[in-house]
C-alpha cells in the first residue's frame, strides 16, 4: 500500500532455537536445539520460478497519523539523504479507503509511508514490507506452494496488482506488481527485514521463505549476544538469509522482549551510526536503545516523528 510507485522491501529470516548448556551465558530461548535448515536449493524452490526483482525495490511500509506525514518524511530524510515523492491521494486498497501517501527512496532503503484519512481496511497495517515480483499471480502461486497463507487475493491498484500474504510465524507482506517497470539504482546499503519468530515455528519458516525466495543462509549463530535484541548477558539463535528480496535477519525468542524491540521492522546499515545518530535527534528522532556493541558491530534503535522504529548498524 502505497503510492503504488512505492513498495517493495526486503523482508527478514528467522532465527531457530537456541542451544543450551555449555557457556556460562544464559539462554533467552529454553531448550531448543539449532534446527536442520537447508542452505541449499530445494526441489521445492526449483520447481518453482524466482519472483524476485531486486533490493532497491523492496519498501518497508509505514503508518503514521495523516498529521504527522511531513515531520515523518522530513526527520527520516534529514537522517538517511534520498528523496520523496510528492504527497498525494491515493486508494490503495481493493476496498473503499483515501490515504495520504509518499514513496521515500534513500541510499539505505526504500519507504512507503501511508498517512490513512479514513479507517484502514484489514488487514493492512499489518503487513510490514512491500516486495516488487516479476509476475504477480506466479509469485502468488509459489508463496502457496511454499506454505504461505494468502490473507487478500490478487487486486487493481492503479499501476498494477498486489496481494496480501502471510508466513507460518506470523510474517505478513504485500507483494507488488506494476504495469510499467521501475528502474531504480542499486542502495549504497541493503536494509535488513528484522523477523521475530518463536521457536515452534522458526525451522518451518526459514525453510519455506528459503522455498519461496530461492535464498541462502549465510550464516546460523545458534549462540549470538542477545544485547542486540535488548537482552545482554543473554543469547539467541540468529539467521541471516539473503535472496533477491534483500537481506533478513531472523531472530527466534520466547517473545519476552524489552520495549522497543519487535516493534522494529527494518535495520539500516551505515557508514558511521554516531553521526546517523546525531543527525537523527537534530531532526526530532529520539533514541530508544542507545549504540550496543557485539562482535558484529554497534547497534541502535531510533524512533521517528509519528512513531516509526527503526534499528540502526554500522557497516554494509
Amino acid at each position: 500500500m502505497f503510492n503504488s510507485l512505492q513498495r517493495y522491501r526486503p523482508v527478514a529470516l528467522l532465527c531457530a532455537a537456541v542451544l543450551i548448556g555449555l557457556s556460562p551465558v544464559s539462554s533467552a530461548f529454553a531448550d531448543a536445539g539449532p534446527p536442520e535448515v537447508s542452505t541449499g536449493k530445494t526441489a521445492l524452490a526449483a520447481r518453482q520460478p524466482d519472483v524476485s526483482v531486486g533490493a532497491q525495490y523492496d519498501t518497508t511500509h509505514v503508518y503514521v497519523a495523516s498529521a504527522d506525514l511531513d515531520a515523518f518524511v522530513t526527520s527520516f530524510l534529514a537522517t538517511f539523504g534520498g528523496k520523496a515523492s510528492p504527497r498525494a491521494v491515493f486508494t490503495v486498497t481493493p476496498t473503499p479507503s483515501k490515504t495520504a501517501s509518499q514513496y521515500v527512496q534513500t541510499p539505505v532503503g526504500m519507504l512507503s509511508v501511508f498517512g490513512f484519512e479514513t479507517p484502514i481496511p484489514y488487514p493492512f497495517g499489518n503487513e510490514r514490507t512491500g516486495y516488487l515480483v516479476t509476475n504477480i499471480d506466479q509469485a502468488v502461486s509459489a508463496a502457496r506452494a511454499a506454505g504461505a497463507n494468502v490473507l487478500v487475493d490478487t487486486f487493481d491498484d492503479p499501476i498494477g496488482k498486489d496481494a496480501v500474504i502471510q508466513w507460518p510465524g506470523g510474517l505478513t507482506m504485500q507483494l507488488y506488481w506494476h504495469t510499467k517497470a521501475p528502474n531504480y539504482a542499486p542502495l549504497h546499503s541493503v536494509p535488513d527485514n528484522r523477523v521475530y519468530v518463536s521457536r515452534y515455528e522458526a525451522n518451518n519458516f526459514v525453510r519455506r521463505w528459503l522455498h519461496f525466495s530461492h535464498g541462502k543462509v549465510v550464516s546460523d549463530n545458534p549462540r549470538a549476544d542477545a544485547g542486540v535484541i535488548g537482552r545482554p548477558g543473554e543469547t539467541i539463535r540468529e539467521i541471516r538469509i539473503n535472496s533477491g528480496f534483500g537481506r533478513m535477519v531472523v531472530f527466534v525468542t520466547d517473545g519476552k522482549l524489552p520495549f522497543p524491540f519487535g516493534r522494529e521492522t527494518t535495520g539500516y546499515a551505515v557508514d558511521d551510526l554516531a553521526q546517523t545518530l546525531e543527525r537523527a535527534q537534530a531532526a526530532g528522532a529520539k533514541v530508544l536503545y542507545a549504540p550496543y556493541s557485539s562482535d558484529v558491530g554497534k547497534t541502535a534503535v531510533l524512533e521517528f516523528p509519528g512513531g516509526y522504529i527503526a534499528e540502526v548498524h554500522d557497516g554494509q
